[in-house]
């Protein structure tokens, strides 16, 4: 069985992805996506920046790459879990604590990423519907994020 309180539903416009969240080697990572996603901060938010064979980004309100929440950035949670298809990881910029709201999907193995990226949730299903994300950096007509709802709250 399922632990709904470290499952996200993310809702694409063609369908439900399941995240198996990683308290285990990311607790601050999935403590402040919980909230993000419980205070409705992703829902409607697009995918900006989707590179064929490598991952598909979001998570910024702004669109554009450059915007986060208004919480505070998160402090590096670099791990041991591999960077494979259906990896849920955090970006940043070059600085290790600057991850906030954007995260990204692995399409593929991106093992230069590891360890180099917190790891903080896995794809269990759904994934057919990332694939079909509109590819472009940045996107035109990006798709976007319905609802990110954790699935303990889902009615």
């Amino acid at each position: 069985m399922a632990d709904l309180e470290n499952t996200l539903y993310l809702d694409l416009e063609k369908g439900r992805v399941v995240i198996e969240m990683l308290p285990d080697v990311a607790p601050g990572h999935v403590k402040h996506i919980k909230e993000l996603a419980r205070e409705g901060f992703y829902d409607g938010v697009v995918f900006h920046r989707v590179i064929e064979g490598f991952m598909a980004q979001g998570g910024d309100p702004t669109g554009t790459g450059m915007g986060g929440s208004k919480k505070p950035n998160l402090k590096a949670e670099f791990n041991a879990t591999r960077h494979v298809r259906g990896t849920c990881s955090m970006a940043r910029s070059s600085s290790p604590d600057s991850a906030n709201s954007q995260f990204f999907i692995c399409f593929d193995a991106a093992p230069f990423l590891d360890r180099q990226y917190t790891v903080w949730g896995q794809v269990t299903s759904g994934m057919e519907f990332v694939d079909q994300l509109k590819r472009g950096e940045p996107v035109q007509n990006p798709d976007k994020i319905v609802k990110m709802t954790v699935a303990a709250d889902a009615k």
